[in-house]
């Protein structure tokens, strides 16, 4: 089922796309490093929004997804596919590495403040997504793999984003 009432983005490829060139040397001087998935599953990419595949490379770094004068400032551990297009899900679309996993869907003010604060099985997260960016003190979710805690997405209201 889609819901038309919020859009899920990731992260832009552009933004990384130098890191993919850096030696492993380089790379670990910025505390990055280049792995290997092990598996079909696990390795969740933030660009493509889809799990990378056996053998597929990726960079695993610290990224700052709450840059934001906030108490709840944070950043967490992502994997990116060295390889990963950009994913542009539907409004209303809820991506492979989400709906297979379960979620803390996080709703934050213009200030940075959290508001809100639920767990769902990502297939499921369309009507909580729904009813907390409907909320007028409700800017954007921040939508977290519910085990290790790490930043998964965002998502804003449609109109937010222009849909």
């Amino acid at each position: 089922m889609s819901f038309q009432s919020f859009q899920i983005t990731a992260l832009p490829r552009a933004r990384f796309a130098p890191l993919f060139a850096l030696t492993d040397a380089a790379l670990a001087k910025r505390a990055i490093h280049r792995v290997t998935a092990e598996a079909d599953h696990g390795y969740p990419c933030r660009i493509s929004l889809e799990d990378a595949r056996a053998g597929e490379t990726l960079l695993l770094l610290n990224y700052q997804h709450l840059d934001i004068a906030s108490p709840y400032a944070a950043r967490h551990a992502i994997y990116l596919r060295e390889t990963a297009p950009e994913a542009r899900p539907a409004p209303g679309d809820i991506p492979p590495a989400l709906s297979c996993r379960m979620l803390s869907l996080r709703g934050f003010d213009e200030a940075g403040m959290m508001q809100a604060a639920e767990l769902a099985q990502g297939g499921d997260c369309g009507p909580i997504l729904t009813a907390l960016l409907a909320r007028p003190d409700i800017a954007f979710v921040d939508l977290h793999n519910a085990a290790p805690g790490c930043f998964a997405a965002r998502a804003y209201p449609c109109e937010a984003t222009g849909h």
